[in-house]
């Protein structure tokens, strides 16, 4: 693939993740979910292109989300989890057994989502209020169920994966040449 088509592809991945980042502003509630679909976004560069590239593609949004968007939680969570993970689903997928695979996956899971807590809590003065209601055990029951929507999450972005080689990879290599 010539150079050109993939800062194309870059730019169209990095531009479509940043309108999504900025409904996050417009839909509040969807603080978490277009994060993720923003990350989506990086497996075509991962299949088509490489994970260096993507890895670019996920820097210079994760930049622009902190410096340019309203909801900073939003923006948090895409640097500290769901804009690398696609890319790292592929590194852990390609190189470890499966059960290894899992394990570390939600690992790193468990630790970005503590991570991106603390940095939102502390940095970003942004209230935990079921903290104030429920007290502590909050956190472990939200972290707990954000548990199995990581593993639900990890199997759609497989099938989104299987989906996009079996029926869209053609038509993406007509338009990108």
């Amino acid at each position: 693939m010539k150079k050109s088509a993939k800062t194309s592809i870059g730019g169209i991945s990095a531009a479509l993740s940043i309108v999504l980042m900025f409904l996050t502003s417009v839909i509040p509630s969807m603080t978490y979910a277009l994060p993720a679909a923003a990350g989506i976004l990086l497996t075509v560069i991962v299949i088509e292109i490489d994970k260096k590239w993507a890895f670019g593609v996920f820097a210079a949004v994760g930049l622009l989300s902190i410096l340019l968007i309203a909801d900073k939680e939003a923006a948090v969570m895409y640097i500290m989890f769901f804009g690398y993970y696609p890319i790292l689903k592929a590194i852990l997928e390609e190189k470890l057994p499966v059960a290894l695979s899992w394990v570390m996956k939600f690992a790193v899971f468990n630790i970005s989502m503590i991570a991106a807590f603390l940095i939102t809590v502390y940095v970003f003065n942004i209230p935990f209020d079921e903290m104030e209601k429920y007290g502590i055990k909050a956190a472990f029951i939200l972290l707990a169920l954000g548990n199995v929507v990581f593993l639900i999450y990890d199997f759609a972005l497989t099938n989104l994966i299987k989906l996009y080689l079996i029926k869209w990879r053609k038509a993406f290599h007509r338009i990108f040449k």
